[in-house]
């Protein structure tokens, strides 16, 4: 996927180039700046002498020696300093010159850190938004795969109010502790009396409780709403409803929203080469990720993403957190992909795309 955030450890990540959260003389010094020094050995630290520092909000390029990589891309960010002395524009400017300096060199996949906001105080929901900001507008007119590592949960967060929002709304949605209940009770009709119910025989439901069966002139509550959601649908309705696939469904859904593949695919955070497959193929079998990252894309209420969802064999379940997340979102319009993954990464949870 173009943009991921993973949790990982960067010097052992095997792309083409890291990103080193530096300091101004570029000589090393504590965290990821240490570390990257430490595993790429002394003659990472002898080419950087050479390089005469660098300033805030700028970035350079050298050799990765033992590190897994091929490139290290030093990055200086800004030291905050309560947010009015030019901390986000120099911070944006470390992850532009970043992505400048790797696209130069032609890399293709490329692992940042959440630059500045370790010892140099940024705070980090706010260090997070620059680098989803920066990285996906950069990514929209640019083919790259970007990730952004995470050493430890405790080096991330989104911000308080938006955690606390979403972790309410799960709790309003989550129906784990309901199907408990309903399992507890196992208010299931029996196969053979739901048959002389439906044909009209039987003038009383017959359910199963901890004491036994009962009987009752409906069903419960559950059983109840169930079976009045059940459709009465023929067999060429049934068939009807498979013939037109997801991939097929896709495509019009783009026609429809007036948009080019190219804007449906980077809006969906899904590579290129994967978007070809479901165009060629009408019978490709996406991922739910990937499902509801195209939804996103399109921006789709809620009652169209379980249609398209449906096409691809999927559903969203109030019994599923992933599902809820993204639901909070679309139901408040909020169709920024990458700040659901955001949120789906603080929840650890699945992200949304590949």
């Amino acid at each position: 996927m173009p943009l991921e955030i993973i949790r990982n450890d960067i010097t052992k990540m095997k792309v083409d180039a890291i990103v080193n959260a530096a300091n101004q003389t570029l000589l090393g010094g504590g965290g990821v700046d240490g570390a990257i020094h430490d595993a790429a050995g002394p003659k990472l630290l002898a080419e950087c002498r050479k390089l005469g520092g660098c300033e805030t909000g700028s970035a350079k390029l050298t050799g990765a020696y033992r590190l897994p990589c091929r490139y290290v891309i030093h990055a200086v960010g800004p030291v905050w300093r309560g947010g009015g002395h030019g901390e986000r524009d120099q911070l944006i400017s470390c992850y532009r010159t970043s992505l400048a300096l790797a696209k130069q060199k032609r890399c293709k996949t490329v692992a940042f850190p959440l630059i500045s906001s370790g010892a140099y105080g940024y705070p980090k929901d706010k260090a997070l938004k620059v680098a989803i900001d920066t990285i996906s507008d950069f990514l929209f007119d640019n083919e790259m795969t970007v990730y952004i590592v995470i050493f430890d949960k405790a080096a991330y967060q989104i911000s308080e109010k938006l955690f606390k929002d979403i972790a309410e709304y799960i709790d309003d949605h989550y129906a784990a502790e309901h199907f408990d209940l309903y399992r507890r009770q196992s208010q299931t009709l029996l196969p053979d009396e739901y048959g002389k119910r439906a044909a009209g025989t039987l003038s009383a439901w017959k359910y199963e409780t901890a004491d036994g069966f009962s009987e009752n002139a409906a069903p419960p509550a559950p059983l109840a709403k169930a079976v009045r959601k059940a459709p009465a649908a023929s067999l060429d309705e049934a068939v009807g409803m498979i013939d037109e696939s997801f991939s097929e469904m896709l495509l019009r859904k783009i026609d429809e929203h007036g948009i080019t593949d190219v804007q449906c695919y980077k809006k969906a955070n899904v590579d290129r080469k994967l978007f070809s497959k479901i165009r060629s193929d009408k019978l490709y079998k996406p991922s739910k990720p990937t499902v509801l990252a195209f939804a996103i894309a399109l921006e789709l209420p809620l009652s169209e993403t379980r249609e398209l969802l449906m096409k691809a064999g999927f559903a969203l379940s109030h019994s599923n957190k992933f599902d809820i997340i993204v639901e909070y979102f679309i139901s408040r319009g909020n169709y920024n992909i990458f700040e659901i993954n955001e949120a789906l990464f603080a929840f650890d949870q699945s992200l949304l795309g590949v």
